[in-house]
């Protein structure tokens, strides 16, 4: 089957998708959560259940990517600490698929685009005037490992159901004292990881199939350029207008998913 009629798309709405594609690149090597503007392109140019599994591969390649070009930096003792909860989310994201149609799906995705929006604009306030650390502090107290098990449970609920956890993991991982490199590397493993063991449930439910898998071969070519622009913006970008952009992209797509 054409890649260009897939789901009845025409050369605008493949551009569109193009454009989410080479975006998911540049989130996952210079500012990660900006890939929810391309999960909205993605739930509004396809039907949004389709979306997600057409979605998935290309964020795996940029967590590839991501890895190859930040693997130094990640820290495993916090990555360690989040992988139960998140599991654990990501079966009940499942379930919650299992019986969920088209419609449940995207009023999901504008719901938790619009709340991962509120999550960052209170995140960027609390953050405001802090330092972050060259290493994170250990979290070893009951409050700091019921933090790290609840933000992993919503983190992997949001990422199985929509491809949405990476704000959710952003917080976190802010929180937590990173730094800049530190955050880079961590959250592209961590992805990595969570991304590729969401692929057999994603073929379980038929959200990954052939016809899928043609349209990503297609849209993948387009992460590659997305991740050396991330790379070479990251020491260069206005991260403050940058996120300001990102928080307005994610409220207006999350409102048309609502509304559409």
């Amino acid at each position: 089957m054409n890649t260009m009629t897939l789901w009845d798309l025409n050369g605008w709405q493949f551009a569109a998708l193009a454009f989410a594609a080479l975006l998911v690149g540049f989130s996952k090597t210079a500012v990660s959560g900006a890939n929810t503007v391309s999960l909205a392109i993605f739930a509004a140019m396809l039907p949004a259940r389709a979306s997600t599994g057409v979605l998935l591969p290309i964020l795996i390649a940029g967590d590839v990517l991501a890895v190859l070009t930040y693997r130094r930096h990640a820290h495993w003792p916090t990555l360690w600490r989040l992988f139960p909860a998140v599991a654990a989310g990501v079966v009940v994201g499942t379930v919650f698929l299992t019986w969920a149609d088209d419609e449940a799906v995207r009023t999901s995705i504008g719901a938790i685009l619009l709340l991962m929006a509120g999550v960052t604009v209170w995140r960027r306030r609390a953050a405001k005037g802090d330092e972050a650390r060259d290493e994170p502090d250990a979290v070893t107290s009951r409050a700091g490992k019921a933090k790290a098990r609840s933000y992993g449970v919503l983190g992997g609920f949001t990422t199985m159901v929509a491809n949405a956890g990476g704000p959710v993991m952003s917080l976190y991982l802010l929180s937590a004292g990173f730094r800049k490199l530190g955050f880079l590397g961590t959250s592209a493993f961590f992805f990595l990881i969570v991304n590729t063991s969401k692929v057999p449930f994603s073929v379980g439910l038929g959200l990954i199939n052939a016809e899928s898998l043609l349209l990503d071969a297609a849209l993948v070519l387009f992460v590659v350029p997305g991740a050396f622009l991330g790379k070479w913006a990251v020491g260069r970008i206005n991260q403050q207008l940058f996120e300001r952009l990102v928080i307005a992209a994610t409220v207006v797509g999350g409102v048309q998913l609502l509304v559409r």
